[in-house]
């Protein structure tokens, strides 16, 4: 009965969108033909072309639009880019040549400001008031909202309890300190502490880089004070803990880890070649299929031995789901995004089938079925020990952190040392500043 309610709901409000476009032709329509061939009743059948980031739940998010098509008899195509792929060099390539997606994925803030222009006003959607209060900021401007939020993640070191236990590990280690006295433990008993995987500039350029800006005393300011050159990133001593951080896993980390991709990383922490790996919930998935009876969960990524300080999470929302405001499916498309978190088989999708920490008050969160990360990053987040993104707030966004990611991997890699590391992060900036 709830699905026929559902089947009928959308049905009208594709129906209203039809007619309120007033039989506009599309483009990226096809003929909605039956089984001798002939379009139905001269009907056209819709096409929403869909872009997508996360190429771990391009399984299930296939399988879902299934279920959106059957119900509604609008196609959405799918493309995904995602894991080794540049997703916003992708995207910039389709706008370009004029293959506009009409739903793709951005982040917050200096993102939004990037595509803004090209963004559909979702302010009066149903769901708008149903966002999780922590989420709507970055995704929110001159009161406006333009995106719907994928899901709440987190990272930080992923460990093997497991393996903790076999090298006699009591507790999860919350300081500097004791992540090296737990690495010097874990070495001793032939295992190796970290697998890291530096040779994705995003695990360096966004999340480990993430550390040392979100762990300044206010981190906002601090990024708004060196984007208008008020403050410098030489001599910032957050910056230079965080380093200490850098070298310990390096020091306790594979050969050739500047070699290592995303999958390499994520197959070889599953497989237990190694105890800790800097990642995030998004593996789950991945760890599952690998082996789904490790015991894992998250630790804090410390910098120094302030146990309070160094006990977060870095917790937000990667991306947001947006509508192309030149789209001449978009009703069809905001129908799909809004049946996407009120329908059955939505809300399923993303709590059981994709793992996903719902950004929606109505939504529970089954720790059960999301699986131990999210257990940690929910109580994290319940406890307010979570750190900010502050990535998304950079110049440039990615471009600039996709630079200091450069930097850090010639660090890495010992082709520069910690005083021109500073001194080109801040060549950076400064680049950024004069723009």
């Amino acid at each position: 009965m709830i699905k026929r309610k559902l089947r009928n709901l959308v049905s009208i409000l594709l129906m209203i969108a039809l007619i309120a476009a007033g039989c506009v032709n599309n483009e990226d329509s096809t003929a909605n033909e039956n089984e001798d061939g002939n379009s139905s009743a001269g009907m056209t059948r819709k096409t929403v072309k869909l872009y997508n980031f996360k190429v771990e739940m391009a399984e299930q998010l296939s399988t879902l639009i299934g279920e959106f098509e059957k119900e509604t008899g609008v196609k959405i195509e799918v493309d995904t880019c995602g894991g080794g792929c540049d997703y916003s060099a992708g995207l910039k390539t389709r706008f370009n040549s004029g293959d506009k997606p009409d739903i793709f994925f951005v982040a917050g803030y200096s993102d939004l400001d990037l595509w803004e222009e090209h963004l559909e006003d979702l302010s009066d959607q149903p769901w708008v008031d149903d966002i999780v209060e922590l989420v709507k900021p970055a995704i929110t401007k001159d009161e406006k909202i333009y995106g719907m939020p994928l899901a709440m993640e987190g990272w930080g070191f992923i460990y093997n309890k497991t393996l903790f236990s076999q090298a006699d590990i009591t507790g999860p280690p919350k300081t500097l300190t004791q992540l090296r006295e737990a690495a010097e433990k874990l070495k001793a008993a032939g295992i190796q502490p970290f697998e890291n995987g530096y040779g994705e500039w995003w695990v360096v350029g966004n999340h480990l880089l993430n550390v040392a800006f979100s762990h300044q005393s206010d981190p906002v300011a601090f990024v708004e004070s060196v984007k208008k050159g008020n403050l410098m990133l030489i001599g910032n001593e957050t910056f230079e803990q965080w380093l200490k951080l850098v070298d310990l896993t390096i020091e306790y980390g594979q050969q050739n880890s500047l070699q290592t991709d995303y999958n390499t990383q994520v197959t070889n922490f599953a497989q237990g070649k190694a105890a800790m790996m800097q990642q995030g919930i998004w593996t789950q998935l991945q760890i599952d299929r690998i082996n789904p009876n490790i015991a894992i969960g998250f630790l804090p990524m410390p910098i120094n031995d302030d146990a309070s300080a160094m006990d977060k999470l870095q917790v937000g929302v990667a991306n947001y789901w947006v509508v192309s405001k030149t789209s001449q499916v978009k009703e069809e498309a905001k129908a799909f995004l809004n049946w996407l978190v009120t329908s059955d088989a939505g809300k399923s999708f993303i709590v059981e089938d994709a793992k996903l920490i719902p950004a929606f008050k109505s939504i529970p969160a089954n720790e059960e079925q999301l699986g131990p990360l999210a257990t940690d990053i929910i109580k994290y987040t319940k406890e307010g020990k979570i750190l900010p993104w502050m990535w998304q707030r950079f110049p440039g966004y990615e471009a600039n952190s996709s630079q200091m990611a450069i930097q850090v991997q010639a660090y890495i890699g010992r082709q520069i040392g910690k005083k021109q590391l500073f001194e080109e992060f801040q060549n950076i900036w400064d680049d950024f500043l004069m723009r």
